[in-house]
């Protein structure tokens, strides 16, 4: 080495033996750290951990512990799957005509609400409830005013008349008869008629067995209306909630009878984000017409999507046709 380069050393090399020896000592920590995708897993796992341990599941009840809420509702409901007190409140009031069917109310006017009890002594309530647009606004503000939320307001009928709107809503606390009343409130800005108990006999004028072979499952009769109704098969949550199958994570298929074998059919299929685009393939393809794309929940888990669509025609034939919609979606029959 010259003098030169003894009295005047290459200004880079101490960096450069300065950055290895940073990279010597930390070379343990950065093998302990985790990697960004293994720190989201981690991170994944310990919220799904703290998630399970603070569900609060759903308890059974009886018709008979429901009967304040019955009282206050103004007509009866029934019990489903021993979790679910339910309650129906079809528009028989209205006369409404899309794409010149005139729709019965159970076909796609059919407002109801359900309660759910908790093992911490909580209510849950949660309905879908049909309004004329003149009496959209006083029923929001009636629920706003009794802390009743609305989480989805939507189609799921095109072109029709007179024009209606459906919400689903949402109610949770510690007194029943709370809920009911508000909810009651909410109903009394509008004419929907008082809950009254359906016909379940199954239509006369469809080949009813033939439509429950094309689509894999066995339906019901409801006022004149066929329906077939699907579950999805994951465990739903709305917060820290589990809900029971069927409430609000539902795919129904509902058939009105128009002569012939023909039908209308006005449904809604229950997907998670993966089956959407998928499924709306399918629809397209079977031939049925889109009417809304939307959630009916703000903190469910999965997060649940439903597509409501219209189709008229030969009734056996649209339920081959809607086979391959549900053999694309997680669900099963709800029988």
């Amino acid at each position: 080495m010259t003098e030169e380069r003894r009295q005047h050393p290459d200004p880079g090399a101490g960096t450069s033996r300065r950055r290895v020896m940073a990279a010597a000592a930390l070379a343990p920590l950065l093998a302990a750290a985790p990697s960004p995708a293994r720190a989201r897993t981690a991170g994944a796992a310990t919220e799904q951990v703290g998630l399970a341990q603070k569900l609060i599941e759903p308890v059974h009840t009886t018709r008979q512990d429901w009967t304040a809420v019955a009282k206050v509702l103004g007509g009866p409901g029934d019990l489903k799957r021993k979790v679910m007190y339910h309650t129906g409140f079809p528009r028989r009031d209205l006369r409404l005509v899309s794409h010149h069917v005139h729709i019965k109310p159970s076909l796609a006017l059919g407002s109801h609400v359900s309660f759910v009890r908790y093992s911490d002594r909580s209510t849950l309530l949660m309905g879908d409830v049909v309004v004329t647009e003149g009496e959209l606004q006083g029923f929001v503000d009636a629920l706003q005013e009794h802390r009743i939320g609305v989480t989805a307001l939507h189609k799921h009928l095109l072109a029709q008349r007179p024009d209606v709107w459906w919400l689903h809503v949402h109610g949770h606390g510690h007194d029943a008869l709370t809920l009911a009343r508000g909810i009651r409130a909410a109903f009394d800005e509008t004419d929907t008629p008082r809950p009254k108990p359906s016909d379940q006999s199954k239509p006369d004028d469809l080949d009813t067995g033939a439509i429950d072979d094309a689509l894999g499952a066995k339906g019901s009769g409801d006022d004149g209306i066929y329906k077939c109704i699907f579950v999805r098969k994951e465990k739903i949550v709305d917060g820290h909630m589990v809900l029971p199958p069927g409430l609000g994570s539902t795919s129904a298929f509902n058939f009105q009878p128009l002569g012939n074998g023909r039908a209308a059919i006005s449904a809604d299929c229950c997907m998670v984000a993966d089956e959407v685009q998928h499924v709306l393939r399918l629809l397209r393809q079977a031939g049925v017409k889109l009417v809304e794309l939307h959630n009916h929940g703000l903190r469910d888990k999965p997060r649940l999507f439903f597509v409501h669509f219209w189709a008229v025609g030969d009734a056996v034939r649209l339920a081959r046709d809607l086979r391959p919609v549900v053999r694309a979606t997680n669900v099963i029959p709800a029988g």
